[in-house]
């Protein structure tokens, strides 16, 4: 696929993973009206049917990037389009899955590519994005994690790259505050968040939390967005979630392990955690 700079408008663009759907695709509906978007997934007809959506709500311009970034090949061509995109001006790292099953009865091959999607993935393009910012002093990463990646809730793989998203946001943002940069780096942290997230691992919504534990992609969204215009390098939507954090963070260790080992064992190991 050829990479070409955006062209024409000179407005902002913001490069989006996980675009096809969910979060991903409401980041691309909130910022359309501000933005030029070049979204990344590896469907091209839901890409296709979100730049054709975009372009004629908002008069944007949408380029799309069909991508696995599983592959060491396609993540290396949309970290380059980063790299080379003059006016970019944010990446929201979005793209991600969730797995079923305790550590050692999941499938090891889904378990490697979850880390190569949301670790390894996250650490080239955040690098891409960053020296295009931060050269030009402006702009922001935007690492959307999850509730899970503090509570740990469910498949441990899941658990813990949403933890390891964490605290690379936290190590970037010290770098950059110590360097000087107006760059803000943000980890977004959903909790139970209405996405096709639920639909791919074969859950029932109203099995996993009760209706009021749910929020809406727009919902996140607007919270992340509202965060970024504040430089705020942590944000987690809605009291609940952030009540849960906080709760669980005082609870001794065999507490804590009790109540997620229940947990786990109601959700099958790795059922039960929230998603984004």
């Amino acid at each position: 696929m050829a990479m070409k700079q955006s062209q024409g408008t000179g407005r902002p663009v913001a490069l989006i993973t996980g675009a096809s759907s969910g979060i991903g695709l409401e980041f691309a509906r909130q910022l359309a009206s501000e933005h030029d978007l070049i979204l990344v997934a590896r469907r091209k007809d839901l890409l296709e049917a979100a730049a054709s959506e975009l372009e004629k709500r908002f008069g944007t311009q949408v380029q799309i990037l069909p991508a696995d970034l599983t592959s060491e090949a396609e993540l290396s061509m949309v970290a380059e389009r980063i790299a080379n995109e003059k006016n970019l001006a944010l990446l929201v790292n979005c793209a991600g899955f969730g797995l079923e099953g305790y550590f050692w009865k999941a499938g090891l091959a889904e378990q490697e590519r979850m880390h190569l999607l949301h670790v390894m993935a996250t650490v080239k393009l955040s690098h891409a994005a960053l020296k295009n910012l931060v050269a030009k002093n402006s702009g922001g990463v935007i690492n959307v994690s999850s509730v899970a990646g503090f509570v740990w809730f469910g498949n441990v793989s899941y658990g813990a790259t949403k933890a390891w998203m964490k605290a690379f946001g936290d190590g970037v943002c010290i770098d950059l505050h110590a360097a000087g940069s107006k760059v803000t780096m943000q980890t977004l942290s959903p909790g139970y968040t209405h996405t096709e997230f639920q639909q791919a691992m074969g859950l029932d919504p109203t099995k996993v939390a009760p209706p009021k534990s749910w929020s809406t992609a727009s919902d996140v969204v607007s919270a992340s967005l509202a965060g970024l215009k504040r430089g705020k390098h942590l944000v987690v939507p809605g009291w609940r979630n952030r009540a849960l954090i906080g709760l669980f963070a005082l609870l001794p260790w065999r507490l804590r392990r009790s109540l997620l080992a229940g947990k786990a064992r109601e959700g099958r190991g790795g059922a039960a955690f929230p998603g984004p």
